[in-house]
């Protein structure tokens, strides 16, 4: 399936968009497409520890399921002041 991924910070920069759209397995879960996102940008790779994912909004943790028509978004550590 096709999973349109949103991506913010860092990571957009490095991606160079403010999405992208990536070929995951049907039934596949976010460790899927944190994978697609690391061979499609390999410059992720180094961030993928620190990264959170949020399947329609919601924060998942470890490899949560996902389906066509998600909203899916990747979100860097954040800092400032």
């Amino acid at each position: 399936m096709t999973a349109r991924v949103l991506l913010f910070g860092g990571i957009r920069e490095i991606a160079g968009a403010d999405s992208v759209e990536l070929d995951i397995p049907e039934g596949g879960t976010t460790e899927n497409m944190l994978d697609a996102l690391t061979r499609a940008h390999p410059g992720i790779g180094r961030w993928r520890p620190f990264l959170r994912v949020a399947v329609n909004r919601e924060y998942t943790a470890g490899a949560a399921p996902v389906s066509a028509g998600d909203e899916i978004a990747v979100i860097p550590p954040v800092s400032g002041g």
